[in-house]
């Protein structure tokens, strides 16, 4: 991912907070790009009579987004509590429409 500037680059803490409010910007962009797959998957589980939760790709989610942020030196459990919180809100928004199985 390539930003406006690199951190080392930003020599105030107004030109350091404007590329925090970018990045910041993109990760709601990129969200709101995920709830739009979420909201495909409910289409998907309903035509094929799956559940909300399916265990095993929570798990699945979880160790690719720790396998990642390790890659990238970010904090693994960090991430995962992240991720954890993202995907109960993915599986909240399913359950609403297609029930909890």
């Amino acid at each position: 991912m390539t930003f406006l500037k690199p951190p080392q680059d930003c020599h105030s803490m107004e030109a350091l907070r404007a590329e925090i409010d970018t990045l910041d910007k993109s990760l709601v962009t990129l969200l709101a790009a995920r709830a739009g797959y979420i909201d495909r998957a409910i289409d998907l589980k309903q035509i094929n009579g799956w559940p909300a939760r399916i265990p095993e790709r929570v798990e699945e989610v979880v160790k690719n987004a720790t396998q990642h942020a390790e890659h990238e030196g970010l904090n693994p459990d960090l991430v995962e509590q992240l991720w954890r919180q993202l995907i109960e809100w993915s599986i909240a928004r399913e359950a609403a429409v297609i029930g909890t199985k």
